[in-house]
């Protein structure tokens, strides 16, 4: 395992506090026309996959296969690894009124039809009122009266976040809202759009969909219209630098313009096979 706590991961665990403080933002155009194919394809053959649904997997195979030290969390002033990789998909519900989320778990062993049927049922889950897991503990927050909402929070962030105690009867812990978080904001029409670092989330990174768009592009000295997506992402810059942002660029890229990489199970899978 490479070792994840540098010298500037050890000092910034100091200067900075959780995200609040050390935010950085980064933005990518990424060609899927070929993405966009394959789901129109598949689509003529009775199975629905969404563009969410390939860029979870492409994300959830970079920092499962080739950005390992970016799924890791901050506990006690050291960069922890985590055990699991866990995408976590918002995802709109009651005519975009409502968000709830779907947490991914293994995101970069699945294939992105794995991936589409995991979130549908799921969301039908939500929708029936039946999966509890979705956004859990979403409403003990607003049960709280308004002048101890805000002291509570900061109690439970003192506790799992300073303190790195887990309170599993709440589901609390460094796993509570996954690896890394996905939300489309295309579906609402808007191009482009930064996300939030939620304070005592514990997450890396959150990455942000935009509408995709058709574009003029030069290929091979040719301008060409293609069909580009726009992701934003803000990072907790005590785990993630500018090498593993481009990093996660690359590999982003790589998927979705090779999205037939996102249907077969991974490569470097059957590797660990292999080698077992």
């Amino acid at each position: 395992m490479k070792k994840i706590n540098s010298p500037w991961r050890t000092i910034s665990t100091a200067v900075y506090g959780a995200p609040n403080e050390g935010k950085i933002y980064g933005m990518l155009e990424v060609d899927v026309t070929n993405a966009w194919d394959m789901i129109m394809d598949n689509r003529r053959e009775g199975r629905r996959i969404t563009m969410t649904h390939m860029v979870a997997g492409a994300i959830g195979r970079a920092i499962g296969w080739d950005i390992p030290e970016m799924n890791a969390f901050v506990k006690r002033g050291q960069v922890i690894q985590r055990d699991e990789v866990i995408v976590t998909v918002a995802v709109n519900m009651h005519g975009g009124k409502e968000m709830t989320s779907v947490k991914l778990f293994d995101a970069h062993k699945k294939t992105v039809f794995d991936i589409a049927d995991e979130i549908r049922t799921r969301v039908s889950k939500a929708r029936s009122g039946t999966d509890n897991d979705t956004m859990e503990n979403k409403s003990f927050m607003a049960k709280i009266p308004w002048p101890f909402r805000r002291m509570a929070f900061l109690l439970i962030r003192f506790i799992t976040n300073t303190l790195g105690i887990e309170i599993k009867s709440m589901g609390l812990g460094h796993n509570a809202f996954g690896s890394i978080l996905l939300s489309n904001i295309g579906s609402h029409g808007l191009s482009v759009g930064m996300g939030a670092l939620f304070p005592g989330s514990k997450l890396p990174a959150v990455l942000v969909m935009g509408k995709e768009e058709e574009k003029p592009c030069v290929i091979d000295g040719k301008i060409v219209i293609r069909k580009i997506l726009q992701l934003s992402g803000t990072f907790d810059h005590r785990i993630v630098d500018g090498y593993h942002g481009g990093m996660l660029a690359h590999q982003i890229k790589r998927y979705m313009e090779n999205p037939e990489l996102l249907a077969d199970i991974p490569a470097e899978m059957n590797e660990a096979v292999l080698k077992a």
